[in-house]
């Protein structure tokens, strides 16, 4: 199993707390794949809404490339069509609305069979003690990782 990276959003793991992933299809435009093959794609600032019963990719920056015909080019940050099974979108859809969580973009990549996809995850807002808490045990292990490698 092999997929091909194009963007993550490092700052989702910083700012939420990761509850549960989903793999979701991409509808794109054949210009906006060649520019994800190109890697010039960015997930910051980017997040997940329901629109008429769909979710939708808001914000997200996928670059257009030079070789694109001006007649077939998008906005760079429209909204795009993710693709979910009805079950994963009920799911989804429910725990916005009762438990008010929030629906974050993790990474767009390629998969094995080539097709465009976003990993997405629900999670909830860390407020600034958890992201300081994080911080601290991650330095923890870092130093704890470091002190085991130099006792051998």
């Amino acid at each position: 199993m092999s997929i091909n990276i194009v963007s993550k959003n490092k700052k989702a793991y910083h700012d939420y707390e990761i509850l549960e992933k989903f793999e979701a299809g991409i509808v794109l435009q054949g210009s906006e794949v060649k520019a994800l093959r190109a890697k010039r794609a960015n997930l910051n600032d980017a997040f997940c809404r329901f629109i008429k019963g769909e979710l939708h990719l808001m914000n997200a920056h996928i670059a257009e490339l030079e070789t694109t015909n001006r007649a077939y080019s998008r906005d760079t940050r429209s909204p795009r069509k993710l693709l979910l099974h009805k079950k994963e979108l009920n799911k989804l859809y429910e725990k916005v609305q009762k438990d008010g969580l929030t629906i974050v973009p993790l990474m767009i990549y390629f998969n094995e069979r080539n097709f465009a996809k976003l990993s997405i995850s629900i999670a909830k807002g860390k407020q600034l003690h958890d992201k300081r808490e994080t911080l601290k045990r991650r330095t923890q292990m870092r130093e704890a990782q470091q002190a085991m490698k130099n006792y051998r």
